[in-house]
């Protein structure tokens, strides 16, 4: 049997990174757990302090298929290379001709620059483009594909 799992990302906005990557991947703020109108009712049953009300920021697939993402503030900013990243699969594969793929993944890429995103580099095996690495708001690296 496989086990429940989400993803945390480790960040310094936990909403703006959050909002980036509800329009990223079509999520939408996660609601609040069962039983509870809202966030801050959560917050305040389970003694968060106040002062910590902002630290995180939780998204989920609209259709509960997909795994939910949390963000997390945290005090140090990020150093390294994502050891992990997303690949959005936007193109419909490389058995879709060039002509149709790359311009589906380019209008993902302008969506996301006008986020926040960064574009990185274009990979182009055999000088044609196959898929681009971006950055979030947070440097965080990912493939649009």
């Amino acid at each position: 049997m496989s086990e429940q799992w989400s993803l945390t990302v480790d960040c310094a906005r936990p909403r703006e990174l959050a909002e980036f990557w509800c329009r990223a991947l079509g999520y939408v703020p996660a609601a609040p757990p069962d039983g509870f109108a809202t966030w801050e009712e959560w917050q305040i049953h389970c003694n968060v302090p106040e002062d910590e009300w902002d630290d995180g920021a939780f998204i989920e697939d609209p259709e509960g298929v997909r795994p939910g993402i949390s963000f997390l503030k945290v005090p140090e900013p990020k150093v390294v290379k994502n050891r992990m990243h997303f690949d959005l699969h936007v193109g419909g594969g490389r058995q879709e001709p060039f002509d149709v793929r790359w311009p589906r993944i380019q209008a993902v890429v302008d969506t996301l620059v006008a986020a926040g995103g960064t574009v990185l580099h274009v990979d182009e095996p055999d000088d044609t483009p196959d898929h681009v690495t971006m950055a979030d708001p947070e440097g965080n690296e990912f493939d649009v594909l």
